[in-house]
């Protein structure tokens, strides 16, 4: 995996990924301008040089340290990074099309010039360098006002699975802190990174979570405070529900057949909504190029959302969403020790291929973080 000793990130990309922020920093109008020195120029890193499977991971002791090419970046060093499965299949080609389009939007480059590639989305880490128009940060800030209550480590493992459950929660799902009360709460896949994030958010705001996981990770579950468990391999999941009162919600970290029948299960002309995190939509723009998947991607979810709008009840995609803001409030529950990092195994900078077949194999118990520094 491409986890760079230092990296650059661009405050509209990447708040959400790295950056706790909370504060404006003031900065002078003019500022230095300063340059590497020689002897500082690479950094060792772990790289790709074509799509495949963990074989192509490749470790380098001289890639070149980035640069800030753009006003709104920052250079981090970086102390601890996590995997998530997004990563694993972006090893293999997953999603290449939509960032090869994002990262060279005038089609210039000739196709594999994205290579040698680095891959990840959760850093903790120092601030080194800042752009001219950056205004939150200053060099020397720690990952940039990250929760005060957390190593590096143990920052680096929440950034993405908090982000995207709280798009899934709050941003398409409507729920907060402040209607949430006694709301019935279904998660499906429950004990995975966005599972872990998800029951406590839940459970800050009052609702009341069931759970659904193997039986091995229940003790984990309740002890983040899921009401209810159900084990999935203990029998048919639709003749379990049966037995429980209709939900309110239902995040879907697993898809698949789940939304043949988990639609179900929400009381129905309610305003009950489910929310399934898997869908098509990278896949298809790989499958098909940028504008016939963005158009099958479009006749997809609006046919299923109004066939399940007819029969009362919401059917929404939700993905992962950048928001500086939605970190200050995760930040602020963290430090207020309702939510806390859930990482099932840790891993030097020397065994990130391990670190991928771990998270390849599935079946998380929370994350699986890289300690870099």
């Amino acid at each position: 995996m491409g986890f760079l000793k230092i990296c650059v990130l661009r405050r509209n990309a990447c708040t959400a990924l790295c950056f706790w922020r909370n504060q404006i920093v003031e900065k002078p109008l003019v500022r230095k301008i300063t340059t590497t020195s020689a002897r500082s120029t690479v950094m060792p890193a772990w790289v790709i040089d074509k799509y495949g499977n963990n074989e192509v991971l490749r470790f380098t002791q001289n890639m070149m340290i980035p640069m800030i090419h753009y006003p709104n970046e920052v250079v981090i060093k970086v102390h601890a990074a996590s995997i998530n499965p997004i990563d694993v299949n972006m090893r293999s080609g997953y999603g290449a099309t939509a960032l090869n389009m994002k990262r060279d939007p005038l089609h210039i480059r000739i196709k594999g010039e994205e290579f040698p590639l680095t891959l990840g989305r959760d850093v903790s880490g120092v601030v080194m360098e800042c752009g001219l128009d950056v205004k939150y940060f200053k060099p020397g800030d720690e990952v940039s006002h990250k929760p005060k209550s957390l190593t590096h480590t143990q920052a680096a493992s929440l950034p993405y699975v908090a982000l995207t459950a709280w798009s899934a929660i709050n941003k398409v799902g409507g729920l907060n802190d402040k209607n949430c009360r006694g709301k019935r709460v279904l998660i499906l896949g429950a004990s995975g990174g966005v599972g872990t994030f998800a029951i406590q958010v839940m459970k800050a705001w009052d609702a009341h979570v069931t759970a659904v996981c193997s039986q091995d990770a229940s003790e984990l579950v309740r002890k983040l405070g899921a009401d209810d468990v159900i084990d999935y391999k203990s029998g048919n999941m639709e003749e379990q529900l049966k037995s429980f009162k209709p939900f309110d919600f239902i995040l879907d970290n697993v898809g698949g057949s789940t939304e043949t029948w988990a639609l179900n299960f929400l009381k129905k002309w309610s305003g009950a909504t489910y929310v399934t995190l898997v869908t098509p939509f990278l896949l298809n723009m790989d499958r098909l190029g940028i504008a016939d998947g963005m158009l099958q991607t479009g006749v997809t979810v609006g046919s299923k959302t109004l066939k399940h709008f007819w029969q009362g009840v919401h059917y929404r995609w939700a993905f992962f969403m950048a928001s500086g803001p939605y970190l200050d409030d995760i930040a602020e529950l963290v430090d207020a020790g309702k939510i806390q990092p859930v990482i099932e195994k840790t891993f030097p900078f020397s065994k990130v291929p391990e670190a991928f077949l771990k998270v390849e194999r599935g079946h998380a118990r929370g994350k699986t973080v890289i300690k870099v520094v």
